[in-house]
């Protein structure tokens, strides 16, 4: 995650300026011992670029980035604000929380940190009234949407930077601070995630294992969710994440049906997914009030289609 003194690097050189470690040592304060690292980093994950000026001094500047360019829209957009002295990596990723009221509890636990750590994150939002408190829930105020912007350009960035180490190919289709649904494209790609301990195999190619085995074309999905238990109603929602056609919640509903997944858990996890809406019409359709119109939030099977696939799976 990027920390406090990488922000104010940031920050100094968001100008368009270039910059030695010595100047950035008079603008941000910290020292040229601890910046040299910073740089290192920052070059490192892309945030920066580098070249040698004259005496082979090392000079830096900002590197064309989303992180970058999201760090300057919050900057221009809400200038009035000093965000290195405000952003720490804490208060980035609970931000990311907050684009509609939530409860502390639900953060710390979506976080896997206590309450009191939240607290301490939102502090500072806190303190220059950039929260909008509704009863005993948070969110950011309407006018700080390049804030949640920026946090999740950061949070986004830590997941690809993290999976690309191991799978070049990798992209990025959904996360949150702590967790990742990520496709790759090729097979050394796959081979590394599935050697790797923190990345488990998801979607479709998961169903083997509860007895439903398709023909798998295109690209393998893996999940990141350290010391969290894959369960199947993830399996589902990855799915849908992964594509919403006829023939993916097909099957997504064969899931459901053949381990009888609970509405209930299942729309609790879908939450997290922004998928309630499309959770809701497939056990709609389950319950058998099949919906072909085009309001629908996703694209249902006709009832004669889903009887044949339940049939030629054996699923009851």
């Amino acid at each position: 995650m990027l920390s406090k003194a990488g922000l104010a690097v940031i920050d100094a050189l968001s100008t368009g300026r270039e910059a030695t470690a010595a100047d950035l040592a008079t603008d941000t304060e910290y020292s040229q011992t601890h910046l040299y690292e910073i740089l290192d980093e920052l070059v490192e994950a892309g945030l920066l670029d580098e070249h040698r000026g004259l005496n082979n001094q090392r000079r830096v500047h900002l590197a064309d980035h989303p992180v970058v360019e999201a760090y300057r829209t919050l900057q221009s957009e809400l200038s009035h604000v000093e965000w290195p002295d405000l952003l720490s990596a804490a208060t980035l990723r609970v931000c990311w929380y907050l684009e509609k009221p939530r409860r502390v509890a639900e953060i710390a636990e979506r976080l896997d940190i206590t309450r009191q750590g939240v607290h301490k994150a939102l502090s500072p939002l806190k303190h220059r009234a950039m929260l909008s408190p509704s009863g005993p829930e948070y969110a950011l105020s309407a006018d700080l949407a390049p804030l949640l912007a920026f946090a999740r350009a950061v949070v986004q960035h830590e997941h690809r930077s993290r999976v690309r180490t191991l799978a070049p190919s990798a992209t990025v289709e959904w996360c949150d601070p702590k967790r990742a649904l990520v496709r790759v494209q090729t097979a050394a790609d796959t081979e590394a995630l599935e050697a790797a301990p923190d990345w488990r195999l998801t979607g479709l190619a998961r169903f083997a294992e509860y007895g439903l085995q398709f023909f798998l074309a295109g690209e393998p999905a893996f999940w990141s969710a350290p010391e969290a238990e894959l369960t199947p109603a993830d399996i589902v929602c990855h799915t849908l994440v992964l594509d919403s056609g006829s023939r993916r919640v097909s099957y997504a509903m064969l899931l459901i049906e053949e381990l009888d997944i609970d509405q209930e858990t299942l729309m609790e996890t879908a939450e997290w997914y922004e998928l309630e809406p499309a959770v809701a019409a497939i056990y709609r359709s389950l319950q058998g009030e099949f919906d072909a119109s085009a309001e629908s939030p996703v694209s249902i099977p006709s009832e004669p289609e889903f009887i044949a696939l339940k049939e030629q799976y054996g699923v009851s």
